[in-house]
């Protein structure tokens, strides 16, 4: 009973921490993804203004337009895609900022889908 009354506050304060965001500071600038793929590492570099991210992965280069629907949440549709899968708007949000980095959850827009990964920040 003592160990109960002593975790009640204990987890009441952890239900009140708010994850720090300030996703304005990731809005423009120069950025990589790493994921790994069957054990193989992968890296993707894209650079973003308000409203285009150009994307280069394994020498292949693309665009899409950004429309940000709040400071840390925006919605990414390809320019030129090349299929119906990339003809699809993905959604994105951040969910953690650090000093040169992020935590994002994505998915295809209208699923439920979604995945996770980081990002960082390699130039402004």
């Amino acid at each position: 009973m003592k160990k109960i009354i002593f975790l009640l506050p204990l987890l009441l304060l952890l239900s009140c921490y708010d994850a720090e965001r300030n996703c304005k500071d990731f809005k423009t600038g120069k950025f990589k993804f790493e994921y790994e793929v069957d054990g193989i590492k992968k890296t993707t570099v894209f650079e973003r203004n308000d409203s285009i991210e150009i994307e280069t992965f394994e020498g292949k280069t693309d665009t899409a337009s950004i429309r940000w629907v709040n400071d840390c949440e925006y919605v990414l549709l390809k320019l030129h895609p090349k299929n119906m899968a990339e003809e699809k708007a993905i959604g994105m949000k951040i969910l953690t900022t650090s000093k040169n980095s992020y935590t994002f959850e994505f998915g295809m827009v209208g699923t439920d889908a979604k995945q996770r990964g980081t990002v960082t920040k390699i130039a402004n």
